[in-house]
């Protein structure tokens, strides 16, 4: 199949929009379709997707490739499935028109067109690691800021949970499917010698019978069983499958689960160690990891959101998407690698997840004030931030009454510096307790690090009242989360793998992108005005 730029932007006199009623044309005009054809459906870009198909132009080409990211985009905006997309645009004259395809004869899109367009965006990234498909969807996203006058001077970020769609499995559980899906393969292969004395796990009630219709004072005998049968079953396959993914997963499961010990395999414990969350959390989905958030226990993958914000509202204009045992600061960081350095300084408000002097520095090179509205870790007294150290930070220069040290160490490995003063100084000092001074018989030993007293600087600016606005600029964050769990069903996708629900995220971000931008172009938007935004 060979790759050509869609052409058919313009109507044609036999177009089928000639034949509505003034009526119907009247609300065709009025509807979402009308802004998605004239705003998002010129603004997709074809050409970087020419990669994915034949460069033999004698071939049949392909189905144009913004007819189907538009109707990616529309099936999410909809929560519909691959096949009502389909039906919808063969007759609804609303989603012919949203896709430029009223002039066609016959429409281009069929039953397999979105799967066959996504295996090949999936094939391609495994291959290159470049995901195209978030490239073409935060380019929307930059042309979408752009017609709302969005210049992305001020910025704000929000992660969120995305739950893989799989079941929570036990360790019982967990064995048995590994067991049973490498089973399966070998049969299916016609390796039935392999499989003798196994052909239970085949049998589609025998997992009732294993996990549910036994005693629970049989689980040890029970999980000695399929520890057993693993083992015998990797003997006999003999390295003879080392490629086949079912033979993979039984030997991930066995190494992250089980230990050998004294001859005799048997169930780690936290004892032994080695219980990452990056251990397999199900056969279904390889890439899912666990982690416990805020008293609440996740499998899957954690989505990292940026926010660009003005007067007439905001626009996703980047995400990130990661397993879920990935934490903010390292997604921020991701991120401000990838972005080239800011022309004008960009304000950038999250919460204190992102906080770290690492990101601070990254994001300063890339002229990006990063300000977090909460601290993670114990406070410092606020008298700390008024310690003055030289420009190396390896030397007290003087204290917060303006008191210079007898004599000032410093420990590399540490960054502490222990400054020596008076004890005259220190003694009758109403800082002493803040400042945590040592009293000895001639002198008062304090020490402090340049971290501490940064800490403390900020924390002093973060209680004033005009912080408040960093704030309220940064909650505002939490509506897209809410809004792709609640509008777009984020956490129960029809996909599983990381790749695969990476590209089904992208197109709920685009699908959030249109909702505003049809706000904004019906005038339905309600901002709520933030002084920091007039100020810039």
């Amino acid at each position: 199949m060979s790759f050509r730029k869609n052409e058919s932007h313009q109507m044609t006199l036999n177009d089928s929009y000639f034949g509505l009623t003034e009526r119907e044309k009247k609300a065709l005009e009025k509807s979402w379709a009308k802004v998605f054809a004239d705003d998002v459906f010129p603004m997709i870009d074809e050409d970087r997707f020419e990669c994915l198909y034949s460069s033999d132009k004698a071939s049949r080409p392909n189905t144009p490739v913004n007819v189907i990211i538009g109707a990616l985009i529309i099936k999410e905006l909809f929560n519909l499935s691959d096949d009502e997309v389909v039906e919808d645009l063969l007759l609804d004259p609303r989603f012919q028109y949203a896709l430029h395809t009223t002039s066609f004869e016959e429409q281009p899109i069929s039953d397999k067109t979105l799967t066959r367009f996504r295996q090949r965006c999936y094939d391609y990234e495994r291959l290159n690691n470049v995901d195209l498909y978030h490239d073409c969807i935060t380019d929307l996203a930059a042309k979408t800021a752009k017609l709302m006058k969005i210049d992305g001077r001020i910025r704000r970020m929000d992660s969120m949970m995305v739950a893989s769609n799989i079941r929570r499995l036990s360790r019982m559980e967990l064995l048995y499917r590994c067991i049973s899906k490498l089973v399966k393969y070998l049969h299916d292969k016609g390796h039935d010698d392999l499989v003798r004395t196994l052909e239970r796990y085949y049998d589609p009630n025998d997992f009732n019978r294993t996990i549910y219709h036994s005693r629970s004072t049989d689980a040890e005998s029970r999980i000695k069983e399929l520890l057993d049968d693993a083992e015998k079953l990797i003997d006999r396959c003999g390295g003879g499958f080392d490629e086949v993914t079912e033979y993979q997963l039984l030997v991930r499961c066995l190494s992250e689960q089980t230990i050998v010990e004294d001859g005799e395999r048997r169930l780690r414990t936290k004892e032994d160690g080695g219980m990452s969350s990056d251990m397999l959390q199900s056969p279904a989905d390889p890439d899912a990891t666990f982690r416990e958030k805020a008293g609440e226990q996740h499998r899957g993958y954690v989505g990292n959101i940026e926010e660009s914000v003005g007067e007439n509202g905001s626009v996703v204009t980047g995400y990130g998407y990661e397993t879920n045992n990935t934490g903010d600061s390292a997604m921020l960081r991701d991120h401000l690698e990838k972005i080239g350095v800011q022309e004008k300084e960009t304000l950038m408000a999250a919460d204190g997840a992102y906080a770290g002097e690492n990101n601070v520095k990254l994001a300063a090179e890339k002229n990006v004030k990063l300000v977090t509205t909460d601290l993670p870790g114990s406070d410092v007294p606020d008298i700390v931030g008024e310690f003055e150290l030289n420009e190396t930070e390896t030397r007290v220069v003087k204290c917060p009454m303006g008191n210079a040290p007898r004599s000032s160490s410093y420990i590399k490995a540490t960054g502490v510096c222990t400054a020596s003063f008076d004890r005259s100084c220190c003694e009758n000092c109403p800082h002493k307790e803040q400042c945590r001074a040592k009293i000895f018989k001639r002198v008062a030993k304090i020490t402090v690090t340049g971290k501490k007293i940064r800490r403390a600087k900020l924390q002093a600016e973060m209680k004033k009242e005009s912080f408040k606005d960093y704030a309220r600029l940064r909650n505002g964050a939490e509506t897209i989360p809410s809004m792709l769990r609640n509008l777009f069903n984020v956490d129960s996708m029809p996909v599983r793998g990381k790749i695969k629900t990476k590209f089904f995220f992208g197109s709920k971000i685009a699908a959030v992108n249109f909702r505003k931008l049809f706000g904004y172009r019906k005038g339905l938007g309600n901002y709520a005005q933030n002084p920091l935004i007039s100020a810039i």
